[in-house]
């Protein structure tokens, strides 16, 4: 149960809009921008962050993004973040395997050489303290230029953002991924 009241029907022009949006780009009233609507500086700079990301951040591959994103959503146990990073994952075509195994990747053969320092970044850089080892950093050196390791830090930033403003308010999974069928393997 979310620990504010989630506001449907705002009053207020930004709430208002906000919400608008939410239903057009996600098909529904989305909890995170229900329960924000409360606070209209807190929604512009959402907004706002969210915009130039969307609009702007495009040097790391979007499916190693979506690693990262999903990584982290896990790692911090955001129910909401995690069911909705299922369900765009599947969307955007990244492959069904690795939609399945991004909590298990450490032991998953899903993963190439790339996808795994990407994991292992998002998954050090969630934690607290952050535990970023220079072995990693040369790792990552190995796959990325210096722009798409700072786009991946921003990414994982940027979810650790959403994760933990949406679990701290008590959200959970509204059942996105509940709306795409991943194949299941033989036997699972």
């Amino acid at each position: 149960m979310a620990h504010v009241t989630l506001v449907e029907h705002p009053r207020r022009v930004i709430p208002r809009l906000a919400l608008r949006h939410a239903r057009r780009r996600f098909g529904a009233a989305v909890e995170p921008v229900t329960a924000t609507a409360h606070h209209s500086g807190v929604l512009v700079a959402m907004g706002a962050l969210e915009t130039a990301a969307e609009r702007g951040w495009h040097r790391l591959d979007p499916h190693l993004r979506w690693l990262a994103v999903q990584c982290a959503a896990g790692g911090i146990g955001c129910s909401w973040c995690t069911d909705y990073g299922f369900y765009e994952g599947v969307q955007q075509g990244v492959d069904s395997r690795k939609v399945r195994d991004v909590a298990r990747w450490r032991s998953s053969d899903a993963y190439d050489d790339r996808e795994l320092v990407v994991l292992e970044y998002a998954h050090e850089a969630t934690a607290t303290p952050v535990r970023i080892s220079e072995e990693l950093v040369e790792r990552l050196h190995r796959h990325f230029s210096d722009a798409e390791i700072v786009e991946l830090a921003a990414w994982v930033a940027l979810e650790n953002f959403r994760s933990r403003l949406n679990a701290g308010l008590g959200l959970k999974s509204q059942g996105f991924s509940d709306r795409c069928a991943v194949p299941v393997p033989n036997g699972g």
